[in-house]
């Protein structure tokens, strides 16, 4: 991947209307989708990442959690096992456990504020 592209995932309840909305209305570009669960769409070195109900980044946001403003910053790492283990090992909070899905594997951080932070490795 791109390391000038950033990477946010919204949390949305229908993906293809997502899709239609960002493409549509705002100039982004469709550049993978996974119906309905998951879709990224991408307007210069955005890379927006809609997670609809059936996909593991949206099971993975703690229910006290559910509503507008669980949205978090995605960090892409190459060895989430080895990241949990440091984390914890300083001390930090999970806000999640450990999810799996057909895109990847990843887990909430909570930063000191309490905004969520989610370390991600991509499947395969």
């Amino acid at each position: 991947m791109d390391d000038d592209v950033v990477s946010v995932r919204y949390i949305v309840d229908d993906v293809q209307a997502a899709i239609d909305f960002y493409t549509g209305h705002l100039g982004f570009t469709l550049h993978s989708e996974h119906l309905p669960a998951f879709a990224d769409v991408r307007r210069g070195s955005l890379r927006l990442l809609l997670s609809g109900p059936a996909s593991s980044g949206a099971r993975a946001t703690p229910p006290d959690a559910a509503t507008a403003g669980r949205n978090r910053i995605h960090l892409v790492v190459d060895d989430l096992d080895a990241e949990i283990e440091h984390h914890r090992d300083a001390g930090l909070s999970f806000r999640s456990d450990l999810v799996e899905g057909p895109g990847g594997r990843q887990i909430l951080l909570a930063d000191p504020a309490g905004n969520l932070v989610e370390l991600f490795t991509p499947a395969g």
